[in-house]
């Protein structure tokens, strides 16, 4: 299972790639956009504190259910129909909309790859589907420092590319 940190910075790289590489005008992704859209790379696993709050302060007693109502192609409707409904209100709420979306979609996307087991057309279905690739190569010291090395090679690509030494 990807932690929070290979969550928003797959996504930040991903977005600032996208912006760099395909869009080419900073002014149409500015980079509040992109934290915005790391920070909805989080989204889908909100339904972790919500259990914990549910169980523990409310006492409330749910069974676990991460990975079932937020990890679904429904959940990540909500914020596309979300960004549709405000290309006719606000376009700037449009487009926030819509990187909230890439981001959502994008946690779901790894979860699926990296750790299987999410069922994207719950609660039409539970079949549940993934390539669990961290459960093939079965290499915890690559998947513990995944995050890192993603780090590097994005730091290094940055400094090629806008070179981020002049900055410091």
């Amino acid at each position: 299972m990807p932690q929070a940190v290979v969550h928003v910075l797959f996504t930040i790289i991903v977005l600032d790639l996208i912006r760099d590489h395909f869009i080419k005008d900073k002014k149409k992704i500015p980079l509040h956009y992109i934290f915005i859209g790391g920070v909805a790379g989080l989204l889908p696993d909100i339904d972790i504190p919500l259990f914990w709050l549910l169980n523990n302060f409310l006492g409330i007693d749910v069974p676990w259910f991460h990975r079932v109502f937020t990890h679904t192609f429904l959940f990540i409707g909500v914020f596309l129909l979300l960004s549709i409904v405000f290309i006719f209100i606000n376009k700037r709420l449009s487009e926030i909309f819509g990187i909230i979306t890439f981001g959502v979609a994008f946690h779901i996307f790894l979860d699926w790859f990296f750790s299987g087991g999410i069922a994207p057309l719950y609660p039409f279905s539970s079949a549940t589907f993934g390539l669990n690739l961290f459960g093939i190569i079965n290499l915890p010291a690559i998947v513990e420092g995944l995050e890192a090395i993603v780090l590097l090679l994005w730091l290094w690509h940055e400094e090629k590319t806008h070179k981020i030494s002049n900055f410091i």
